[in-house]
């Protein structure tokens, strides 16, 4: 189930990316492709009190899996985006959920 988030990168762009860049990830993970959702969510920053471009920011959050997993996972995204979207520099950023304070159709893992 992880939710991989993406900002300031359109989304038509990152359909380009999405299969191959999942089958990658299924192979690391080890978990269904159905798990996976790429979410592309538009923002709108502001410098100095203009409308400005939006730094690209992606969000992986996940069940932790580990330092050498998510390593890999970081590394599969970020050169996925780098080498295909000419996407010089962005950030990644892992979000872990805690079983007992997730909750799928009211009940917890």
């Amino acid at each position: 189930m992880p939710q991989i988030k993406i900002r300031g990168i359109k989304a038509q762009v990152v359909c380009k990316i999405s299969e191959e860049m999942v089958d990658k990830l299924v192979d690391i993970v080890k978990c269904p492709r159905d798990y996976f959702e790429i979410e592309c969510i538009q923002s709108v920053a502001i410098r100095d009190g203009k409308i400005a471009p939006v730094y690209p920011f992606i969000e992986v959050a996940w069940f932790d899996r580990g330092q050498e997993i998510q390593d890999k996972v970081a590394k599969v995204i970020t050169d996925s985006i780098r080498e295909n979207l000419d996407v010089e520099s962005l950030d990644l950023a892992f979000t872990t959920f805690e079983k007992e304070k997730y909750y799928e159709n009211g009940e917890h893992f």
